[in-house]
């Protein structure tokens, strides 16, 4: 609710007082309200003493006087007389004598003298008076409530009954009030058709007359009924009535705003003094809970600082529990800034050497190629370590990594102002300035023999040798990290041109990146089929026929073009998607052999098929079920080195080849590490010569007795012999007269698609150089 801690503490406090305050001043009113409603209860209770007690007087003398009147000798006679003018005139002298409303005799026939009989309810008055001797209370004359006082005229017997009736009015009650010390009001109710009315009929009797009936109806209460009405104490005292089924009460009623009128000067005082002191209490609340909120305010603010990495302390102004939590902030702050600190230098240094690692090299070569000059460039050195494992291996891990630290110090030391970090283990950074990277190259190749100069390690000299590759950027040519990818790819650069140092080649490099979604497209393209393929010919030396065809893929890119084998095949190789891609070979292969034999031309289909699915048992099974499937005439050619990875697989997987009358060609040979174990081992059909042992051969030397001693030892193994690159009749007949089998190259036939190379066997012919005895027998 309150987002400031001084604002909660404020409202807090000042809720607390007003509590307090509003408790005190709810008891001060209840006491006083009830010490004022016992006054008035007590006072009320005294009043209705005091009536009893008036009332009483005024019956036992107005008793008295209707019964002196009653006993007159002459007053009976002239009522028995019905002598009506004595009557009259003794019942008025009596009535001025006593100071009485009304006086009058009613006779046992109910003649009525001294009154006018229409203003009474005769009939009840008279059944009342027949009840009982001496009848008294309250009755009606009029509609107005009178205190009737009755006694028998006796001549001897009943003749009659005087009766003497005081009103009950206004007046009456104005005295009653008078004789009570607190200003109530009195009122006579009397109970007419089941409904209590009051003489003067007023709004506020008649909402009065509603209580009464209630309190007159508690038979189980006392017979003085004091009771709270609203905010008013009534008291309802019941009085006798004349006749008996209907009641009477006499109701005083005090309003306790008049019984709490004399106290409230004081409860304006307390109210007055609650909110004086309820604004002190708010003011000092204020001060102190801002003193309070003030350090803890500080507090929040350091530590939104501190969070945001800013160097923060609180000043301690108190010794207090506040100013302990300063002191206590301010010791972990500088712990953490000091953790932050060794935190950072081990994020950005590398644990072995302490030289800065890639993530540091990174943010000092954004720094400086956000701070180069129009003519400047950085340059950014990888230096690798030739042979480190080989040294690592001789020297033990950890001199291995000295000797990598005492290198990097070697190179700040040579040339100040250099940054040295450590890329990976084996392969240092330096990141410096320069005009352009010729600059830097000839700088740092007068830098090598400095730098190979042997370092004394563990107290021995070892023999540095290192290679460089360097990279150069201008100020939004390229981001950090490419910047040194640059550079690593220009030190393999150097160690593949096996040059000591060489600047990143972009060309050389190329575009793996559109490299890499070729291999997607090529994906496409084989579900597609819009890879095609190409058959070049293999020329039978002997007989002069073309017997077989190599099938090569081809590929003609919707937007790159013509795209070299070379090229797709190697990243086949690389990314894993050669098995799709030999597939679809294999699988045209077949259908363009049919399509020859339909041509009327039988010859040999050679696929070539990788290193890495020769020891892949899933796709020979395969190939060999589509191979018998269909009848082909297939031969699988591969390298000599193929069988070198996992040699008992492949082996195994050549000799299944071979039982399913599939032949395989070892192809490229002498381009590699050929080993005659391997070759003894493979059983293969045919041993395919390296162009760049062919193409040479007509000039005779080194290479023409390398080919024939390969030719020779081919067919002691029972292989038959194909030379490639073959491009002169000259090669031809110099490997016709060593013993050679088949040729293949462009002086027979390009790679043709299989509509051309249908039309080019049809129209083969061919005169060779030397004839052989196959020729002449044919």
């Amino acid at each position: 609710m309150f987002k400031r801690l001084q604002t909660k503490l404020t409202v807090l406090y000042a809720g607390l007082f007003a509590l307090a305050l509003s408790v005190v001043a709810v008891t001060v009113y209840v006491a006083i309200a009830s010490n004022a409603q016992r006054a008035v209860r007590q006072e009320l209770a005294a009043t209705g003493t005091v009536f009893d007690r008036i009332w009483a007087l005024r019956t036992q003398r107005l008793q008295d006087g209707a019964e002196l009147l009653s006993r007159d000798f002459g007053f009976r006679a002239a009522v028995a007389t019905h002598d009506r003018a004595t009557v009259e005139s003794a019942v008025t002298n009596l009535r001025q004598r006593l100071g009485l409303d009304l006086a009058f005799t009613i006779g046992v026939d109910g003649e009525v003298v001294g009154l006018d009989p229409g203003r009474l309810d005769l009939e009840t008055l008279w059944t009342a008076l027949d009840a009982e001797d001496g009848a008294q209370g309250v009755f009606a004359i009029d509609g107005q409530p009178h205190q009737l006082i009755s006694a028998p005229i006796l001549s001897p017997t009943l003749t009659g009954w005087v009766v003497f009736a005081a009103k009950l009015d206004e007046r009456e009650m104005k005295a009653l009030e008078k004789l009570s010390a607190i200003g109530l009001d009195a009122q006579v109710f009397t109970q007419r058709n089941q409904a209590w009315v009051s003489a003067d009929q007023t709004p506020a009797a008649s909402a009065l007359a509603a209580f009464v009936a209630k309190a007159m109806q508690d038979k189980s209460r006392a017979p003085v009924r004091l009771r709270a009405d609203g905010d008013s104490l009534v008291l309802v005292q019941p009085i006798r009535a004349l006749d008996q089924t209907r009641g009477a009460a006499l109701v005083l009623r005090y309003p306790m705003a008049q019984a709490l009128a004399p106290y409230r000067p004081l409860m304006a005082a307390v109210i007055v003094a609650g909110l004086i002191g309820a604004a002190l209490v708010v003011a000092a609340s204020w001060a102190l809970s801002r003193g309070l909120a003030k350090p803890i305010t500080a507090l929040d603010e350091a530590a939104r600082r501190l969070q945001r990495g800013e160097e923060v302390s609180v000043e301690v102004t108190t010794r207090d529990e506040i100013g302990r939590l300063a002191e206590s902030f301010n010791l972990m702050a500088e712990e953490i800034r000091d953790r932050e600190a060794e935190m950072i230098h081990q994020a950005l240094h590398d644990a072995e050497t302490g030289l800065p690692n890639r993530r540091a090299l990174e943010r000092a070569i954004h720094d400086r190629l956000t701070g180069l000059s129009v003519n400047e460039q950085v340059v950014i050195g990888t230096i690798g370590f030739d042979r480190f494992p080989q040294v690592r291996a001789a020297i033990g891990y950890e001199l291995a990594t000295e000797l990598v630290a005492k290198l990097g110090q070697r190179i700040a030391d040579t040339v100040p102002g250099l940054i040295v970090g450590r890329l990976t283990t084996s392969i240092l950074c330096v990141i410096s300035t320069a005009s352009d990277i010729e600059d830097a190259l000839a700088r740092a190749e007068a830098l090598l023999p400095d730098l190979e100069a042997p370092l004394r390690i563990g107290g021995e000299p070892v023999d540095v040798h290192i290679t460089l590759g360097l990279a150069s950027a201008a100020k939004g040519d390229v981001d950090a990290a490419r910047l040194i990818e640059h550079a690593l790819i220009g030190l393999d650069q150097a160690r593949a041109a096996h040059r000591k140092l060489m600047a990143f080649d972009p060309i050389a490099y190329g575009d793996p990146a559109s490299n890499l979604s070729l291999m997607s497209e090529m994906l496409d393209a084989v579900r597609d089929g819009d890879l095609f393929l190409a058959h070049q010919p293999k020329l039978d030396l002997r007989s002069g026929q073309i017997t077989g065809v190599e099938a090569l893929v081809r590929w003609n890119h919707p937007t790159r073009g013509f795209l070299r084998p070379d090229l797709f095949v190697g990243m086949a190789e690389e990314t894993g998607h050669i098995r799709a891609l030999t597939d679809y070979v294999l699988t045209q292969a077949i259908e363009d052999q049919a399509r020859l034999r339909a041509a009327g031309h039988e010859v040999l289909m050679s696929v070539n098929v990788s290193g890495r699915l020769i020891d892949d048992q899933g796709f020979a099974e395969h190939a060999i079920a589509q191979v018998m499937a269909t009848g082909a005439n297939i031969c699988f050619e591969i390298t000599e080195t193929a069988v070198i990875g996992n040699p008992d697989i492949a082996l195994a997987v050549l000799a299944r080849l071979a039982e399913a009358n599939i032949r395989v060609s070892i192809d490229d040979y002498g381009s590699g590490l050929s080993s005659l174990a391997y070759l003894k081992q493979i059983r293969a059909d045919e041993l395919k010569i390296d162009k760049m042992f062919v193409t040479a051969l007509a000039s005779g030397g080194t290479d023409a007795l390398l080919v024939k001693s390969t030719v020779d030892l081919a067919h002691s193994l029972g292989m038959k012999v194909t030379a490639e690159g073959v491009e002169t009749r000259e090669v031809i007949a110099a490997l016709q007269l060593m013993g050679c089998d088949l040729a293949q190259g462009y002086h027979v036939a390009k790679p043709l698609a299989v509509d051309k190379l249908i039309e080019f066997l049809d129209a083969w012919a061919i005169d060779l150089p030397v004839e052989t005895e196959s020729r002449l027998s044919a």
